[in-house]
């Protein structure tokens, strides 16, 4: 009976296979797979468009780097790299947020996830997914509830996982314009011999 049920459920999505129960399930996770790949998509979208608004401005970034030198303190010194690992200019910038908040970790600062969650985000915005990741993780290994590496773990194997299909598509192109270049040299010496 299961599998006449199930049967009736999948001729009347189209689908024409007589199966069972099991394979009906195996369907829906796929279904359920790709509804989760394309809300993990949207929420790295929604991340970028936050870490896009937080951009600090120049502004902000020179008054910040102005208390450290006049006021050297681990505080000021946090504020700027934190801004600084945002800032999405360069990555000099970003590198040096990163050199920072290491400083500031081996040193005992009190903020040490807020440290690495700063490392986090200018290895994010380095492209460097991996290390960000890992970042990520040691954060959420201490404070499971963290939502913000939670978000940026995510984003971070999304991100990867993008660049890894624009590498296989660009590798499939390639490979079709090679082949596509030596049929048509084939066809053309070809023609040349006769």
């Amino acid at each position: 009976f299961a599998q006449k049920k199930a049967f009736r459920e999948f001729h009347h999505n189209n689908i024409s296979i007589k199966t069972g129960p099991i394979q009906h399930c195996n369907l829906r996770s796929i279904n359920t797979m790709r509804t989760s790949k394309q809300m993990q998509r949207e929420a790295r979208r929604r991340l970028d468009e936050k870490l896009d608004m937080a951009r600090p401005s120049n502004d902000l970034l020179e008054e910040l780097a102005t208390n450290c030198t006049t006021s050297p303190s681990p505080d000021n010194t946090f504020q700027y790299a934190f801004a600084l690992s945002k800032s999405q200019n360069n990555a000099d910038e970003l590198n040096y947020s990163i050199s920072l908040l290491s400083s500031l970790i081996k040193d005992g600062y009190a903020h040490q996830l807020d440290c690495m969650y700063g490392i986090a985000t200018a290895r994010y915005l380095l492209g460097q997914y991996d290390k960000a990741r890992m970042e990520c993780e040691a954060i959420l290994r201490s404070r499971p509830e963290h939502e913000l590496a939670g978000e940026l773990h995510l984003a971070c194997l999304v991100a990867k996982e993008e660049r890894e299909e624009e590498k296989v598509k660009k590798v499939v192109v390639g490979g079709t314009v090679a082949v596509a270049a030596v049929g048509l040299a084939m066809l053309l010496g070809g023609g040349k011999r006769r």
